[in-house]
């Protein structure tokens, strides 16, 4: 469950940038991320999006905006080259620390990970950085300008066609790539590194994961997107790395502050998390969400108050044969219980002031594995109606509500 918000900020020279914060929906992300997209890509290109919004419903707040130039930002992309994008970097990392998430990993896609690597020396608050499907040195893009290389540089800027789609390339787009210290830049990380790259990458060879390893100190980890393309389309691929990107961070997480959770008297609180509907249900333990289904207006992000009372009622049932079966030495091996209330609860909600106690009824189907005889079933059956939440329900119920003074 995650939330997307625009998110603008500015870069070095002034242009306005133009990107998406995913955040976890209805907590505080206990860390932030900075995803930087591949060469001609934007924010919304599939890796971007996919890898953002896997990790920030594992609970890492995640931007991916577009570098200079390209989708919704602004500035000249003919000009803006390897040197720009490491700035825009800087300057989305100082945004996301005032907004009070600073980021604590940097991931970057294809060139977009060359970037990261390049951008980590100048993000103290980086713990961590993965690259995905990234050169290992930041004038690799060139080899796919072919020979608009030359009329770049007698004219000073020139036209390449990359993926169908043609750009404009000024002579200081060819500089900013050039000589760029990566390997130098690697060595010094001083940070753990995660490389990922699939073995079948067809635009950025795998020989580049192995140089970028090679070159890194440790702590360095290296995991195969075996079977993925490059720009990470293949289905499953973007998830599959989000959840290992996730993983391999956690021990650098570990001593992050997690949001402060408030104490409460009792054994449930309920209050609303947002939306027309969603509740935040805790226990002093646990917690969880609780909303309607999407044809009654909800979002569908939790049980219904309805799938409450009925799991409440069917945990009950199942712990109580259980113990029971355990206590007399019965062979019980399994309990299996399908509930059903008769009644529309949204109709239920509407009718909720009138007079009267309408006539409601739970079916409740009862299935018992193991070598049992048929005493054993129909005691156990019996034992069902004895549960203490069966007993409660159908019980002198008294709910006492009070107004807690602000």
């Amino acid at each position: 469950m995650i939330a997307t918000e625009k998110f603008t900020f500015t870069g070095n020279k002034g242009q306005t940038l133009d990107g998406r914060l995913e955040l976890p929906l209805y907590t505080k992300p206990r860390a932030a991320a900075l995803f930087a997209h591949c060469f001609t890509c934007t924010k919304q290109s599939h890796a971007a999006t996919r890898v953002a919004s896997a990790l920030a419903a594992k609970g890492i707040a995640v931007l991916r905006f577009d570098f200079t130039g390209l989708g919704g930002s602004d500035g000249d992309f003919a000009n803006a080259g390897f040197a720009t994008n490491v700035e825009d970097l800087t300057c989305a990392a100082n945004a996301l620390e005032q907004r009070g998430l600073p980021p604590v990993l940097l991931v970057g896609h294809s060139l977009g990970g060359a970037a990261v690597l390049a951008a980590a020396e100048r993000i103290d608050q980086a713990r961590g950085v993965i690259t995905l499907n990234a050169p290992y040195d930041a004038s690799h893009v060139f080899e796919h300008f072919g020979d608009s290389i030359d009329a770049i540089e007698e004219h000073g800027e020139g036209e390449v066609t990359l993926a169908g789609r043609k750009f404009r390339i000024a002579r200081d787009f060819l500089e900013q790539g050039r000589d760029q210290p990566q390997g130098t830049r690697i060595a010094a990380l001083g940070r753990p590194l995660l490389v990922m790259h699939s073995p079948q990458d067809e635009v950025v060879s795998v020989d580049n994961a192995r140089l970028i390893f090679e070159k890194a100190m440790h702590p360095k980890s290296f995991v195969s997107l075996d079977n993925a393309d490059h720009l990470l389309t293949e289905a499953g691929s973007a998830e599959y790395a989000a959840s290992i990107i996730a993983a391999w961070a956690a021990p650098y997480l570990a001593d992050l502050p997690k949001p402060p959770r408030s104490q409460f008297a009792g054994t449930v609180e309920v209050s609303t998390a947002g939306g027309k509907f969603a509740q935040w249900v805790r226990t002093p333990t646990h917690e969880f969400i609780a909303d309607e289904p999407e044809s009654y207006g909800g979002t569908d992000h939790g049980p219904t108050p309805y799938d409450l009372l009925l799991a409440a009622l069917g945990t009950c049932t199942s712990m109580t044969m259980q113990m029971y079966a355990e206590r007399k030495g019965i062979a019980l091996d399994k309990v299996r219980i399908e509930l059903e209330h008769s009644r529309d609860h949204h109709e239920d909600c509407v009718d909720c002031e009138k007079e009267g106690v309408p006539i409601q009824v739970i079916d409740r189907a009862i299935e018992l594995s193991g070598e049992l005889t048929e005493d054993q079933r129909k005691r156990l059956m019996e034992i069902a109606d004895k549960c203490p939440v069966h007993k409660t329900i159908l019980g002198d119920l008294h709910i006492h509500s009070t107004l807690i003074e602000n």
